[in-house]
């Protein structure tokens, strides 16, 4: 199975789920999306797979996300591209499979991917 992980490595939220990805003898491919953010398309893909909206992925701390101002007057693509354009704004982990994906907070939902 194909696994993606969406990680900061400052995040020990992200930490503990890539180990534990990594303990089961997985190798996922990891993505440092503040350094690679995904790209519109990409973004689009992994919300379809976990069933979500932008609004669900969206981090609600620091600058960026203030900077948004009201969150619920802004659209599902409007939210995106700001997510792209700014990859703070995406929470972490996300993992992905070619089945599913999901944002891993809290870290356990991991196995509902990799399971």
């Amino acid at each position: 199975m194909a696994i993606t992980i969406y990680h900061n490595p400052k995040c020990s939220t992200s930490r503990k789920v890539l180990g534990w990805l990594e303990e089961k003898g997985l190798r996922p491919r990891v993505v440092e999306y503040l350094k690679t953010p995904p790209d519109t398309a990409t973004l689009k893909r992994i919300l379809k797979l976990m069933g979500a909206k932008p609004a669900d992925i969206l981090r609600r701390k620091g600058e960026a996300y203030e900077a948004l101002g009201d969150v619920a007057k802004m659209s599902a693509g409007d939210l995106i591209a700001r997510m792209v354009a700014e990859p703070v704004l995406i929470e972490r982990p996300i993992v992905v499979s070619d089945r599913a994906a999901v944002l891993c907070r809290p870290p356990e939902r991991v196995w509902e991917v990799v399971s």
